[in-house]
């Protein structure tokens, strides 16, 4: 196998292999589905957050043109379970349709199923509920509702707070965030009296299978799903929602097909979001700035029937260096639905407080933030007690620093100013994400038509995971990415990880490399039996490339893949592979990516105008294996992150418990006028402990710490100091 090939593929920036068929419209998502005699769903949904539906009025409804049949819990109780609490995961335990409790606003109440969309939505505004109403908790304020837990503990932070010359005690809160991927939820679901089919938004098709076949109430060989493409999203569709069981149940009792997709309001109200936090940090000094305690004690809310963690200390434990430092949590129930994972869960508000706080314990010393954080990195990871597997933080802020340009600074807020006259405000912040892998499988074949297949049951969430995958396949045959046919998106395939936690990539890697060594092994083993060219050879002799198996060392005697499984009589040969995942790895070594942001604001304060002119970020994620699409991903999650720090806030009705921006108008996000300049630089650091390539993931690290940055960068322009995001004008009006 040429050396070359690995060095010139991997690590590349490598166009999607799947672009041809998303601009050109053959890349089918979920809801473009469609088979005859399709009727479609509608929800009828709850307009009270907290009490029960006390009566249900379809009679209008099922007279209406098109109405197969209205389902409620009258006549749909009991044909859902729920599943055990071991056996996969999802976020809203009760079933749809159980009984007529209602615990949010936008709560499932019953199922309009009829002939075209445009008839099942006149019919379930035809429907007519009643309610006894109960007044709903929607506040955003927290206190502490249940038993604190603790995340990591060491030393005695009471203690050395109180002693710390210098210090800092400030809370920091992040808002409900909403997903808004552009594809929004949808399911379509077959039965043909023996197995469901279902075409569903999930980033997780594996688990999807198992949850739905208990909820279902068969078994998982009776599930089949389907996620070929996915329209983004960024956590919101890890889980199977309640829309997913209605659709399937639906088509079973009905005997047709199903196509339901969430509307954009329903995205607000019953697929999940971020809950919004409440920290306090307190950070403790010496004068000269080495770190004597660290305290996050963090709140979110939680629904009322269903428990959720928003970890928010994952990156306290081993970002600095303290003896003393304490994580830990608490929630609050509210009157709105289950709470999801997002973008970064946990590590992204968490790593705003964490370094909103460090940049104000810089401010409290009058030490520059970038050499705080260079003066407190730990050697090991002390919660852990650990060593590192690979850690590049302190090269991530020096090489940033530099690219940015940050020794210009003037630390005197509102003293520098561009050519235009605008003021503007530099800040900076540290961020990590876990590194992770999952234990998948993976199927390689080398086929008679001189190509390359591989078949796994992962899905491509659009990060480019079949382009990675192909690159893989590439490194190690030789084939060019255009010979190389990847299969993912079906539950039937060989078991795959969930795209979540930025593992996907690097739980692939082994299972893909042991798959196609494998097939390599059994092409040169069908040569030697089959072919006379390479009779009484031995594999050690062969080596096999683009054009097929050759002596090594001879390139000019090279017989190609279709010959040599012709004369085998063999339509391909192939082979399996399986990764661990990194559990044992664990026990041994601190796995983490690790990166830094540096961010330019521009204040107008005369027409009170802020935006965020330039990002510099620089990230140590191991090798990464295309640098085209990781840098879309970081480009990406730094998008996100100025909308997290300057626009996005779900905001709730206190009288119905209704989120009020339910709507693209109202939910303000990030827009091609609100987007930085952005510099991405990727240090190029394999980490071997996690997997054969030492890639590790890039998915969500970009958004951690980003928010940080630029609350830092709007105080040095502006001299105010926001710790709620997201920072409203009306903040800054006070400069």
């Amino acid at each position: 196998m040429a050396q070359a090939t690995s060095v010139t593929v991997i690590g590349q920036g490598v166009p999607r292999v799947e672009g041809p068929k998303k601009v050109s419209g053959r890349a089918l998502y979920s809801s473009d589905h469609h088979f005859p005699g399709l009727l479609y769903a509608v929800p009828v949904t709850a307009t009270i957050a907290r009490g029960q539906v006390t009566g249900l009025d379809t009679t209008a409804a099922l007279n209406m043109p098109g109405v197969v049949q209205v389902f409620h819990p009258g006549n749909f109780s009991g044909k859902l379970f729920r599943k055990q609490a071991s056996k996969g995961k999802t976020d809203e335990a009760r079933p749809p349709l159980a009984d007529n409790n209602v615990s949010y606003y936008g709560q499932y109440i019953a199922l309009v199923v009829a002939h075209t969309y445009e008839q099942a939505v006149a019919a379930a505004a035809a429907v007519k509920a009643t309610y006894h109403s109960e007044t709903p908790n929607v506040r955003m304020g927290l206190s502490a509702e249940e038993k604190t837990s603790v995340d990591t503990e060491r030393g005695d932070v009471e203690a050395a707070f109180a002693q710390a010359p210098v210090k800092v005690d400030h809370t920091y809160t992040t808002p409900v965030q909403t997903h808004n991927p552009i594809e929004l939820h949808a399911s379509v679901a077959l039965w043909d009296g023996r197995q469901f089919t279902l075409f569903e938004t999930s980033q997780a098709i594996m688990n999807h299978q198992m949850v739905m076949a208990q909820m279902l109430g068969v078994q998982p060989q009776q599930v089949r799903v389907i996620t070929e493409y996915l329209g983004s999203g960024f956590g919101g569709k890890l889980w199977p929602w309640t829309h997913a069981t209605l659709a399937a149940a639906t088509a079973r009792e009905l005997n047709a097909p199903i196509k339901l997709v969430v509307d954009r309001r329903m995205m607000f109200q019953s697929v999940g979001h971020r809950t919004n936090t409440q920290q306090r940090i307190r950070l403790g000094a010496s004068a000269d700035g080495q770190l004597q305690c660290v305290g996050h004690d963090y709140l979110f809310h939680n629904a009322r029937l269903d428990t959720y963690k928003e970890n928010c200390g994952e990156a306290t434990g081993f970002l600095y260096r303290t003896d003393n430092l304490r994580a830990a949590w608490s929630f609050a129930r509210r009157d709105i639905a289950p709470p999801t994972s997002m973008r970064g869960p946990g590590a992204v508000p968490g790593l705003y407080a964490l370094e909103a706080g460090m940049n104000e314990l810089a401010l409290a010393l009058n030490i520059d933030p970038l050499q705080l954080r260079l003066m407190n990195q730990p050697e090991h990871d002390q919660s852990l007690n650990l060593p590192f597997s690979s850690r590049h933080l302190t090269e991530c802020l020096q090489v940033g620093a530099e690219r940015f340009g940050w020794s210009r600074r003037d630390p005197r807020p509102g003293a520098m100013k561009n050519a235009a006259g605008e003021v503007l405000g530099w800040g900076m912040a540290a961020c990590s994400w876990m590194a992770k892998a999952l234990p998948a499988k993976a199927t390689v074949q080398l086929t008679a038509k001189g190509r390359a297949r591989v078949l796994c049951g992962t899905q491509d969430i659009g990060t480019g995971t079949y382009t990675v995958v192909a690159q893989m396949v590439a490194a190690l045959t030789g084939l060019p990415l255009a010979r190389i046919d990847v299969i993912l998106g079906d539950s039937s395939l060989p078991p795959g990880p969930m795209s979540g936690g930025s593992m996907a990539t690097g739980s692939l890697v082994p299972a893909v490399q042991q798959a196609t060594e494998q097939a390599i092994s059994e092409a040169l083993a069908a040569a030697i039996e089959h072919h006379p060219a390479f009779a009484g050879r031995t594999p050690e002799d062969l080596e096999f490339g683009e054009a097929g198996v050759a002596l090594k060392g001879q390139a000019g005697s090279a017989v190609d893949l279709p010959t040599l499984l012709a004369s085998a009589q063999m339509d391909h040969v192939s082979g399996d592979g399986e990764g661990a995942g990194s559990a044992e790895a664990a026990k041994e070594y601190s796995q983490h990516s690790y990166g830094a942001h540096f961010v330019e604001v521009l204040w107008q304060p005369e027409i009170a105008r802020l935006r965020v002119g330039r990002v510099v970020t620089v990230i140590d994620a191991g090798k990464v294996i295309n640098t085209q699409t990781g840098r879309n991903q970081i480009e990406g999650a730094i998008i996100m992150g100025v909308g997290m720090a300057l626009f996005e806030d779900t905001e709730y009705d206190p009288r119905s418990g209704a989120p009020l921006n339910s709507n693209l108008a109202d939910y303000i996000m990030t827009t091609h006028a609100d987007a930085p300049e952005v510099d991405i630089t990727f240090l190029d650091y394999p980490d071997m402990t996690l997997n054969p390539l030492g890639a590790r993931g890039i998915g969500e690290i970009g958004l951690a710490g980003i928010a940080a940055a630029i609350t830092d960068a709007v105080r040095h322009a502006t001299g105010v100091v926001v710790r709620d995001l997201p920072v409203r004008i009306e903040d800054l009006l006070v400069a």
